[in-house]
């Protein structure tokens, strides 16, 4: 079964690879995700606050000079980060050596002079693509739509002409109108589109009277949302298009192509079982497609896509309709 793939430029054997995650902090996990078949290696992201802590922390122990070193108490400790920034650049470098398929980099941050420097070193450093994870929480009540699409935008404008490497966009779901967003970003030359960051909800502890930060890997279910917005950007963007969350196994991956993915981004399931899981997914698409006698991965991919649907109100409102009136006591 042909499984080839194009994502971001890339060529790709297949379309299954590794989210960004802490798995690539270790070179002996990497090695193990190329084993098991991964077409590409998503770094982790690389924070604004990581950036802006190392030049802050720079800054004063320039200028304390003879101070008291307990000034520097009031920092956040460095090794909070997995990796800082040096640290970072010196990954993707060990990355690119230990094994031989591309390494997308990732950038986090919130404004356009946050990224510009590191995507340039990044670039330097080996990377054969960015993935730029725009993760923002709108929390002021003054700040518009608009305005808030705007930061994506501007983030765009600064870092797509500064680096030559394909560069994409990790949006999360609640931009009052992601399709528009992304068609504005598709007109300024972005290479691809991520569809969603996952936004970790926090908790309450209502004894302690504490917000309290919650990891709960994902499943199944929250692939739902991403294949509805797969399947409206198919074809309406000129971009790629990967789906990260809620990929758990085989049958996942194939709706993920047939709603229009050129990239399907694997995470807690390889925290859960390990790289291996990545193989059985990678064989199970490959079975899946020769068992219902398609040729390619290509002619799968987009099948159920907004365009190529033979419902396509199925996608919008119709289908809310038709969901309410579906249930039975």
């Amino acid at each position: 079964m042909n499984l080839e793939t194009t994502y971001l430029g890339l060529s790709l054997p297949h379309p299954i690879m590794p989210g960004a995650s802490p798995l690539v902090d270790d070179l002996d996990t990497v090695r193990r995700l190329e084993d098991a078949g991964a077409a590409a290696i998503v770094m982790h992201s690389l924070f604004e606050e990581q950036i802006e802590q190392e030049m802050v922390v720079a800054h004063r122990l320039a200028s304390l000079g003879h101070s008291h070193p307990e000034a520097l108490s009031y920092f956040p400790e460095p090794d909070q980060y997995r990796l800082g920034p040096d640290r970072y650049l010196e990954q993707i470098q060990a990355i690119k050596r230990a094994v031989h398929v591309p390494v997308i980099a990732s950038l986090n941050g919130t404004t356009a002079s946050g990224w510009l420097r590191y995507a340039r070193l990044l670039e330097e450093a080996g990377a054969d693509a960015l993935e730029l994870n725009v993760y923002h929480v709108a929390t002021d009540p003054y700040e518009t739509g608009m305005q808030v699409e705007t930061r994506v935008i501007d983030v765009m404008l600064s870092v797509k002409p500064a680096v030559r490497i394909p560069v994409c966009v990790k949006l999360s779901p609640f931009y009052s109108s992601i399709a528009h967003l992304a068609g504005q970003l598709d007109d300024l030359g972005v290479d691809g589109f991520v569809l969603f960051n996952r936004f970790y909800q926090p908790d309450l502890d209502v004894e302690a009277l504490e917000v309290v930060p919650r990891l709960h890997l994902s499943d199944s279910h929250e692939l739902l949302l991403r294949l509805r917005w797969l399947a409206v950007l198919a074809g309406h963007v000129r971009g790629s298009l990967a789906v990260s969350g809620g990929v758990h196994d085989a049958l996942d991956a194939v709706k993920a192509v047939m709603a229009g993915a050129h990239a399907v981004q694997m995470v807690s399931s390889l925290l859960r079982h390990g790289p291996d899981r990545l193989r059985l997914v990678r064989e199970g698409l490959a079975r899946w497609l020769e068992e219902h006698e398609y040729e390619s991965l290509a002619q799968a991919q987009g099948s159920l896509s907004l365009q190529r649907c033979p419902d396509p109100q199925a996608f919008e409102r119709a289908n809310y309709l038709r969901i309410l009136q579906s249930w039975q006591p």
